[in-house]
């Protein structure tokens, strides 16, 4: 589903992928993990379609498509969400006014016809209820006041209505505390399937206690230095970074 290779990205003409190549198939949970300034929230912009980021070298193959030539509104039509590791927050716009505006401008990218408020409501309701969002959180403007668990759980509610095939989480695990963690992992579990493939960002390997991944990929300075499976996290956990990246050029 997703084919990248050799890709190399600049910001403001500093070089911060060098050579990254990954391949995730349909049905596939991969995580990126790596130290601080490794490139992993840029590897999410960038597949997001996020401005600024520039691919100076390689590719980057979406269900057989160029995903560098699309613009991120086609990109989010195709399939491709990406969860932020800082949601924003919009005054004036309620939450569910954002999920009824987001949800038929993908259909209308996608040739479908609108959904009317009382099937948008419906339909945010029912997977609300399994991410314990509240009928108070959806009348609330958009992430304003909102804890960080609320946030996150907020952005599970969005992948579960999108239904994306490709799901990017950046650092979903940020500022969660234990009990909404799980209520999050339990609410991107569910989500898992033979048509979907995810991208898991973490610093941590206390997330992938409960979304455990496929495979496990270490980011530094720009490109992937070791790759295993569920073992290559726990190794980590013990033992940190430096001595898989300190021979990184």
């Amino acid at each position: 589903m997703l084919d990248i290779r050799n890709l190399h990205v600049a910001v403001d003409g500093k070089e911060i992928l060098r050579g990254l190549t990954l391949r995730i198939e349909a049905g596939q949970v991969h995580a990126i993990m790596g130290p601080n300034g490794s490139g992993k929230s840029t590897l999410s912009y960038i597949l997001a379609g996020r401005a600024g980021y520039e691919i100076t070298e390689g590719s980057i193959t979406y269900d057989g498509e160029d995903l560098a030539a699309l613009a991120p509104e086609a990109r989010a039509a195709k399939g491709v969400f990406l969860a932020m590791q800082y949601p924003v927050e919009i005054p004036g716009v309620t939450t569910m006014t954002f999920l009824k505006t987001a949800l038929n401008s993908q259909r209308r990218q996608r040739g479908e016809p609108d959904l009317d408020a009382v099937g948008v409501l419906k339909l945010v309701r029912a997977k609300a209820k399994m991410l314990n969002v509240t009928e108070e959180m959806l009348k609330r403007a958009l992430n304003v006041g909102f804890s960080g668990g609320e946030k996150k759980r907020l952005e599970i509610l969005q992948m579960a209505l999108f239904e994306p095939r490709l799901a990017i989480l950046d650092e979903t695990d940020s500022g969660l505390d234990i009990d909404a963690l799980r209520l999050v992992a339990e609410g991107v579990n569910t989500l898992r399937g033979p048509s979907r493939a995810m991208l898991v960002i973490t610093h941590y390997q206390r997330l992938l206690d409960y979304i455990v991944p496929d495979r496990i990929h270490v980011l530094a300075r720009g490109r992937i230095v070791a790759e295993g499976g569920k073992e290559l996290a726990l190794e980590l956990e013990a033992r940190g970074y430096d001595h898989l990246v300190k021979d990184v050029a």
